[in-house]
């Protein structure tokens, strides 16, 4: 019988088959671009008589754009006994100036039709705005404004204090888990600030007082301690001219940072145990790793993906769907810190498992990843991953200022480049040789959660 179609099916999955080879040709190619697109964009970049340094990043995509102020000041610059500063001094930025009145800051982006907030970090502490870009000189204002007139009222510092004793309540101390992993990192860190959480212990928040706030405020919100971001529907030149209108006159002293201690080399497995009323144990897995640009870190990077970039990795895999012996499991892993920190594996156990089975199934994970290579694919899958997020970032106006903000509080935001050169150099070899190198018995701090029943109180 004849076939009367112009392709028989043979030569339709032949054709089929070239499209899709080509099509990866291309998304290759184009992974291949992406630090040329990344980093493409017209970037200008500033800095004022008084040290403020200033990127601006013309994107007229939308008619919206990002104004965002970032200090270099984290839990790592806190004094001792007083964790928890640079997180209560966040909040005390929108309690208000003489001239903008506690809250006053947010109604007035609210009302112009945009967004705000911010964030503390070990490291750095950001403000940023999201507004209509015809609106985008109020948040230069409202900035200048607060960097050196905040009022710092001694009434509003007790109750902001509340606030964030009771925000580290509900989120730490009620919370089993998150309780667990305080306790791993301050195990795992013998002098380094990183010990230390980024909302402070309850009872260091509580001896915060007034004084020690305003002159943390004084010493650190500086212009030369700071750098200003702004991406979007901007002109770059008029932008200047109302910065330096509203910065340039601010004075700025030289702020002296102590260096932190260097944290020394562990020596020996640590254990951490909390019985907590909870529904599941909960393991956490913590290894010294360094921080970029360490030449590892591309490597420890790729690894954190392979082991765990969604379902199909292999802690999921083997651990969740294999095995059944979890309901979850994960690795975690950010060398974007100022100083070294830590390579995570967390899993829970699933119902009725042991902890005890679940902790050596993760081990030996990571023995498995020590022995063998992972395959070209993993890499490749894992590299790619990488890239794509930094690609598709590029979408949003927010996350590219965040970016370049980030890599700015790094060193330069040019590291950029740097970093994606590193990943796409990763080889199969590099992520075993790391995981032999970090993921050591001596190297490891272990958290095990172990659940105990409610007690009932008696009548």
């Amino acid at each position: 019988m004849q076939n009367n179609c112009p392709d028989s099916p043979d030569d339709r999955h032949i054709m089929v088959y070239l499209i899709m080879k080509c099509v990866r040709i291309i998304i290759v190619f184009l992974f291949l671009l992406i630090p040329v697109i990344v980093c493409g964009s017209d970037i200008k970049e500033y800095k004022l008589k008084n040290g403020l340094k200033v990127i601006i990043v013309e994107e007229h995509k939308a008619p919206v754009a990002t104004f965002q102020i970032w200090y270099r000041v984290g839990l790592r610059d806190e004094p001792a006994g007083k964790s928890g500063m640079s997180h209560l001094l966040e909040h005390m930025m929108f309690k208000g100036t003489p001239k903008y009145g506690p809250s006053v800051l947010a109604r007035i982006i609210q009302k112009n039709g945009g967004t705000g907030n911010a964030h503390t970090t070990k490291d750095h502490t950001a403000y940023f705005e999201i507004v209509p870009s015809d609106r985008i000189m109020l948040p230069v204002e409202l900035e200048a404004d607060r960097m050196k007139n905040l009022i710092l009222d001694p009434k509003e510092v007790l109750s902001e204090r509340s606030v964030v004793m009771e925000e580290r309540r509900l989120r730490y101390e009620d919370d089993p888990q998150n309780s667990l992993f305080e306790e791993v990192v301050a195990a795992a860190f013998k002098v380094h600030p990183y010990q230390r959480p980024i909302i402070g212990w309850m009872s260091e928040i509580k001896s915060i007082e007034r004084e020690d706030l305003y002159s943390y405020y004084k010493t650190y919100y500086s212009p030369g301690n700071a750098v200003i971001i702004i991406v979007g529907d901007v002109n770059a030149d008029e932008m200047m001219k109302k910065i330096r209108e509203h910065f340039e006159a601010l004075p700025s002293e030289p702020v002296e940072k102590q260096m932190p201690s260097v944290e020394p080399e562990q020596q020996g497995e640590r254990r951490v145990t909390l019985k907590r009323e909870a529904e599941l144990p909960f393991i956490i897995l913590a290894y010294h790793a360094p921080n970029f640009p360490h030449e590892d870190n591309y490597a420890l990077d790729v690894l954190n993906l392979i082991l765990s970039g969604g379902k199909s990795t292999r802690l999921y895999q083997s651990l969740v769907y294999e095995k059944k012996i979890a309901l979850s499991a994960s690795a975690d892993y950010s060398s974007f810190n100022i100083d070294p920190y830590l390579f995570y594996f967390f899993a829970s156990a699933a119902p009725g498992k042991d902890i005890k089975d679940l902790e050596e199934a993760l081990f030996a994970e990571v023995e498995k990843i020590k022995k063998e290579q992972p395959s070209e694919s993993e890499v490749q899958k894992a590299k790619n991953q990488i890239e794509a997020s930094f690609i598709m970032e590029q979408d949003s106006i927010y996350m590219q200022a965040m970016k370049y903000g980030m890599f700015e509080m790094l060193g330069d935001w040019r590291l950029i480049d740097k970093y994606l050169e590193g990943i796409r150099k990763v080889t199969a070899e590099d992520v075993m040789n790391v995981a032999r190198k970090y993921l050591k018995e001596e190297n490891r701090t272990v958290g095990i959660l172990i659940p105990t029943k409610k007690v009932k109180s008696e009548k």
